[in-house]
């Protein structure tokens, strides 16, 4: 059991950096019970990406053209950001279950346990990534009929990447629920306003290269941009500079957002 009843004013000792991993497995565990319950909450979720793949995939292809898409097909091109996408809605609303047990006082029971602090993040970080890589490899496999190639080893090292990111992108949605904790509103005014500007200039719905020049501009101070490139890059079924860095802005992100997400919950704690 992670939750321990602990006397009012008991300090609780706090274990060494070597058991953050052990932590880490602890909430991740907690976190997953939800879905491993009920999974079709799972199967659920690959509605959307679905959606995305079959209506809004030949619209594409039409609106666009051949040329954009660097010589592959509209579906090999536009599956690694749809699979983008799930990450990062996934990723950046574990916030909003961290808001609800503050309201509920599941997160101050947890508080009074020797968890590390940084554990907290990782392993609600973790639970997104999960699902993501069956959701990843199953819409994947669907999609081989339709004239996708599928390349198993290339596509599992675009979804180990993804979890790096969204390591990272959970911690910062973590601080900003503690942040931003009894104002609901300014988690989900903050989230969308970040979260669709960024989308679109990563060129996850559409080629950045068919905007105008402001926007290619812009898209380079994007994270999110190299990690798009880097997902394509692999699911094509090769690895080269874009992966290199993808990768480096998934450490990146994964870093800054760890340091703001523990500074964050050391003072909401003291």
């Amino acid at each position: 059991m992670i939750e321990q009843a602990v006397a009012p004013g008991v300090a609780v000792q706090k274990r060494g950096a070597g058991s953050v991993v052990t932590d880490t497995w602890f909430v991740f565990w907690r976190e997953m019970l939800l879905p491993l319950r009920d999974p079709f909450s799972l199967i659920f979720s690959l509605i959307q990406p679905l959606v995305f793949l079959g209506l809004f995939g030949p619209l594409l292809g039409a609106a666009v053209g051949a040329p954009a898409f660097g010589g592959q097909s509209t579906l090999q091109w536009f599956l690694p950001g749809v699979v983008v996408m799930i990450a990062l809605f996934g990723t950046s609303m574990t916030g909003s279950n961290l808001q609800y047990e503050l309201m509920t006082g599941s997160y101050e029971r947890i508080l009074a346990t020797p968890l590390s602090r940084s554990s907290l993040m990782i392993g609600r970080a973790l639970k997104e990534w999960a699902p993501l890589v069956v959701q990843g490899l199953l819409i994947s496999v669907v999609c081989i009929p339709f004239g996708f190639v599928f390349h198993p080893l290339h596509v599992l090292l675009g979804l180990v990447i993804l979890g790096i990111f969204g390591i990272g992108l959970g911690a910062l949605s973590y601080a900003l629920a503690l942040v931003s904790q009894n104002k609901e509103w300014i988690f989900w005014g903050v989230q969308q306003t970040l979260l669709f500007p960024l989308m679109i200039l990563s060129g996850i719905m559409l080629p950045i290269e068919a905007g105008p020049e402001w926007m290619k501009v812009a898209s380079l101070f994007n994270p999110l941009t190299y990690l798009v490139n880097a997902e394509r890059e692999l699911f094509s079924g090769t690895v080269g500079v874009d992966t290199f860095w993808g990768l480096v802005a998934a450490v990146v992100t994964a870093g800054v957002g760890l340091a703001v997400g523990i500074r964050t919950i050391s003072r909401n704690t003291n």
